[in-house]
């Protein structure tokens, strides 16, 4: 009996000794100074980076692992500021809103979330959809779904007729009148009240959209649709609640009343005057490019029948323009964080954007901070992710080759872990 007790004791014994993973970094990229280190151990203990060592350390115990990434070039897990995790762009997604239910929505949402993770984008900030993307959060923060950690808008903020307005292009007895519940305002107090509402919703920031957008059902993709008293109140109450304010501008008059009002990052920005990149300087809000969009409307639009005909002229003039407002703006000083707009085209191809910001004139090295510290700052979470450093949160991935030598490297990402747990190792 007693040697039975024994021999269960060493059992559960050997159970709770706590596995440490230690990965030996041939190359690893130091995203806080921007230059590459070689021949690194990294041990993670739980969900934690314990330490960065010189050389490859050999694991202390029999019950750690060992990751052999000597080959490798290593950094924190990416962080996409633009995503739209509930969807994808296809012919048939101006019809699918009137046709699917939520269920439809969350069970396609968790194949868009798991392939946007093992791309090796560990942490994205969704900027709208159904208000299924809260849930998804959820889920994934519960470990019921595989994904990225997802700062979420829930439902954009938007005005009557204005892009994000779900029921334009739909016939007048569909129409019925949203109010700041949908998330459709159209005073100051209504502006408060979207806020408010999102923040009930459990959303973690605000999108509004401060111009016409090229996917909306409706003609102009680039008019201003907030004046300056509602782009202020929401920026007032989205201080109050603490969440951080992005805004969806094409055209430039719309980008100038936001970036007046306090809203932190610009997506888009096509059509970006040296006015309004002086004045996104001096008031150091972010432009978010989403190159890797544009290209793909520009594309698609010349498909008969891929987009509604009134969709078409709109991604014809804003898809080719995208590239280069960022390569002016970023070479003028604007402050750039990384952002794609996945879900206007696949999920899984985020990566794409870094391409084209390095044929932009940002440098390799640039880009991927934009993706990691940038990011991070803004998110509020610079002191736990966005490096690879000890007490940081295990979010760390790896290429086959250099990516500062070679971008397209991020492309293939060939090794996952989120939160500690490894979820690819190819």
């Amino acid at each position: 009996m007693k040697k039975a007790l024994f021999v269960l004791f060493i059992m559960l014994s050997s159970t709770l000794v706590a596995q440490d993973i230690y990965l030996h970094c041939g190359k690893l990229i130091d995203t806080e100074s921007g230059i590459v280190l070689t021949k690194k151990t990294v041990i993670v203990s739980g969900h934690k980076i314990i330490s960065i060592n010189d050389g490859y350390i050999k694991p202390k115990n029999k019950e750690d692992q060992h990751i052999d990434l000597k080959n490798k070039t290593v950094m924190p897990g990416l962080i996409d500021l633009h995503v739209h995790i509930e969807s994808e762009t296809n012919p048939k997604s101006f019809i699918s809103k009137y046709t699917d239910n939520e269920a439809d929505i969350a069970f396609r949402s968790t194949v868009f979330a798991k392939r946007t993770l093992m791309a090796g984008f560990t942490t994205v900030r969704d900027l709208g959809g159904t208000g299924v993307n809260i849930a998804l959060r959820n889920a994934i923060n519960a470990g019921t779904v595989d994904g990225p950690r997802i700062f979420t808008a829930g439902k954009v903020i938007a005005t009557t007729g204005g892009h994000g307005d779900r029921t334009n292009g739909a016939k007048a007895n569909l129409f019925g009148n949203p109010g700041p519940e949908d998330g459709i305002i159209n005073s100051a107090e209504e502006a408060r009240k979207a806020v408010r509402q999102r923040y009930k919703n459990g959303a973690d920031v605000i999108k509004i959209t401060a111009t016409g957008g090229v996917l909306s059902v409706a003609k102009n993709g680039s008019n201003s649709q907030f004046t300056s008293k509602e782009l202020e109140a929401v920026v007032a109450t989205a201080k109050d609640y603490g969440m951080l304010t992005a805004a969806h501008a094409h055209g430039d008059e719309g980008m100038q009343r936001a970036v007046k009002a306090g809203i932190k990052t610009i997506e888009h920005g096509t059509f970006m005057s040296d006015a309004t990149m002086n004045l996104m300087i001096q008031k150091q809000a972010y432009m978010v490019p989403t190159i890797s969009a544009g290209k793909y409307v520009a594309e698609k639009a010349k498909i008969d029948g891929f987009y509604p005909a009134i969709i078409v002229p709109k991604a014809l003039e804003v898809g080719p323009q995208l590239q280069d407002t960022f390569a002016k703006a970023y070479k003028k000083g604007v402050p750039i964080a990384f952002g794609t707009d996945a879900g206007v085209f696949p999920h899984g191809d985020n990566a794409k954007e870094f391409r084209y910001m390095q044929e932009a004139g940002m440098p390799a090295m640039k880009a991927i901070q934009s993706a990691t510290i940038t990011n991070a700052k803004l998110l509020g979470i610079a002191k736990q992710f966005g490096q690879v450093k000890s007490n940081f949160i295990a979010d760390i991935v790896a290429t086959n080759t250099d990516p500062t030598k070679d971008i397209g490297a991020l492309e293939n990402v060939i090794f996952v872990m989120k939160n500690g747990k490894i979820y690819k190792n190819d």
